[in-house]
C-alpha cells in the first residue's frame, strides 16, 4: 500500500527472521553496529579531543592521530557497513539474515578490536593488530558466503571495495610498527571508504530518490527522474579510481591534481543527474544528495592542493571526505534504514534533520579549520559531531533495542 507523499512503500519482511528468539539487538545487522558505531563516532571524538590539544598523551601504539584516523576509518566506518551489508545482503539474495549468536559472535569481534586499540601498550602492537584486522576480514568472508550461496554475482564488487578496506587496515598497521606513522595505509582506507559510497551510493541514491519521484508524480507533480546507470558512470567510477590510486602512490604530484578536478567534475554531474534538486520536500532523500555532494567537494578541494599547495591544505579534502561524505551518507542511510526496518514511516522528524544539520556544521568547521586554524572551528566541529552521532544514539537507540509493529524494506 503507498502512503501519502514523503512516505513509501511499506515492504512485507519480518520484524525478525524466522523462528529467531533472542535477543532483539542481534536479530538483524543494523541494530548492534549502527547502535555502537555511532556511539563510537562520539566517544571517539571525546576521546581524541583532550589528546589534540594535548591535554591527555595516552601511551599508545599509535600516534594521537593515526589512533584518531584509524578508529574512525576501523571503528565507527566499518561498523556501519557491516550494519548495512548485513541488511541489505538478505535483499539482495533472498536469505535469511546473520542473526542469533552468529551475529553476537561478529559484533564481538568489532568490540575486542575497539577494545584491542585502547590497549594496545599492553597487549603490544602485533596482537592489537590481529583482533583489529580480524573484524573486516572476517565481515568479508560472511558477505562472500552470503553472495555465493545466494549467487549474486554482481554485489562481488562491494566484497572488491571491502577487500580493498582490509588491505588499508593492514598497510596502516604495519607502516605504524615500522615507521611509527601511517601514511599509505591511511591513503587506501579512505579511498577503499570513497569507493564503496561510489558504488553504492550510485545505487541508493538515485534509487530512492526515483521511488519518491515517482509518488510525487503519482500526487500530480510530474517532473524529471534520475537518469538511469549508463556509461557516464562507468567512466566516472573509473576516472575517480585512478585518480584515487596515482593519490595513494603520489599525493603531491601535478598529475594527481589534474586527475582529483576532472574526477571531481564527473562526480558533480553524476550527482546532478539524479534530480536531486527535486527532492527538497523529502529530508531523508534530500540528505543522500548532501551526503554524496561531499564527494566532488572532495576532490575537488584535494585536486586544487595538489595544484596550489600554497594556497590549500590537503587536509581540507580529506576532511570533506571524512567529516562531510563519512558522516553524512552514513548518518543519511542509518536513519533510513533504522526507520524502514522498524516498521516506522519514511518521514525526517525535526530530531532527525537536526542530527543532519549537526553533521553538516561538524564538516564544514572542520574544513574551515583546515584553510585558517582556528580552535574554536575544531571545537565547534568536534561537538557538532558528538552532537549529530551521540543524539542518533538517544533518537534512534531505542527503535534499535525493540521490535516494533511492522517492519520496511529500504536497503
Amino acid at each position: 500500500m503507498t502512503a501519502s507523499i514523503g512516505r513509501t512503500t511499506r515492504a512485507a519482511v519480518p520484524r525478525i527472521p524466522r523462528g529467531y528468539s533472542g535477543l532483539t539487538l542481534f536479530s538483524y545487522g543494523f541494530r548492534p553496529f549502527f547502535l555502537a558505531g555511532s556511539a563510537w563516532a562520539a566517544v571517539s571524538i571525546l576521546l581524541w579531543i583532550p589528546q589534540y590539544f594535548g591535554e591527555f598523551m595516552p601511551t599508545a601504539v599509535l600516534s594521537p592521530r593515526d589512533w584518531h584516523i584509524h578508529e574512525l576509518l576501523y571503528g565507527y566506518l566499518a561498523a556501519v557497513i557491516a550494519g548495512f551489508l548485513l541488511t541489505a545482503i538478505p535483499n539482495w539474495t533472498g536469505r535469511l539474515p546473520v542473526a542469533g549468536l552468529p551475529l553476537a559472535g561478529l559484533f564481538a569481534i568489532w568490540f575486542a578490536g575497539r577494545a584491542a586499540m585502547l590497549l594496545s601498550p599492553l597487549l603490544g602492537a602485533a596482537p592489537a593488530a590481529v583482533i583489529d584486522i580480524a573484524f573486516l576480514v572476517t565481515l568479508a568472508a560472511v558477505a562472500l558466503r552470503e553472495i555465493v550461496a545466494g549467487r549474486n554475482w554482481r554485489n562481488l564488487r562491494v566484497l572488491g571495495a571491502l577487500l580493498v578496506l582490509i588491505v588499508g587496515n593492514v598497510v596502516f598497521h604495519a607502516e605504524a610498527a615500522i615507521s611509527g606513522v601511517a601514511d599509505y595505509g591511511i591513503r587506501v582506507g579512505i579511498a577503499a571508504a570513497i569507493g564503496l559510497i561510489m558504488l553504492i551510493g550510485g545505487r541508493i541514491v538515485p534509487s530512492f530518490t526515483h521511488n519518491y519521484l515517482r509518488r510525487v508524480a503519482a500526487h500530480g507533480n510530474p517532473g524529471r527522474l534520475p537518469q538511469s546507470f549508463s556509461r557516464f558512470d562507468t567512466i566516472a567510477m573509473l576516472v575517480a579510481a585512478v585518480a584515487l590510486v596515482a593519490w595513494i602512490a603520489t599525493p603531491s604530484r601535478l598529475l594527481t591534481g589534474v586527475l582529483f578536478v576532472v574526477g571531481g567534475a564527473l562526480q558533480a554531474v553524476r550527482l546532478a543527474r539524479w534530480a536531486g534538486d527535486r527532492s527538497r520536500s523529502d529530508r531523508l532523500v534530500l540528505a543522500l544528495h548532501v551526503g554524496y555532494g561531499f564527494i566532488p567537494f572532495g576532490f575537488f578541494l584535494i585536486g586544487l592542493a595538489s595544484v596550489r599547495p600554497d594556497l590549500i591544505s590537503p587536509s581540507a579534502g580529506v576532511h570533506a571526505w571524512t567529516a562531510g561524505a563519512f558522516g553524512m551518507m552514513t548518518m543519511a542511510v542509518m536513519t533510513r534504514a533504522t526507520l524502514g526496518h522498524t516498521g516506522r514511516p519514511l518521514v525526517a522528524s525535526r530530531a532527525t534533520e537536526a542530527l543532519y544539520a549537526l553533521v553538516v556544521i561538524a564538516a564544514f568547521a572542520r574544513i574551515g579549520s583546515s584553510f585558517a586554524y582556528s580552535e574554536l572551528l575544531l571545537l565547534v566541529a568536534a561537538f557538532a559531531w558528538v552532537g549529530a552521532f551521540g543524539g542518533f544514539v538517544l533518537v534512534y537507540g531505542p527503535m534499535l533495542l525493540r521490535i516494533t509493529r511492522s517492519a520496511g524494506n529500504q536497503c
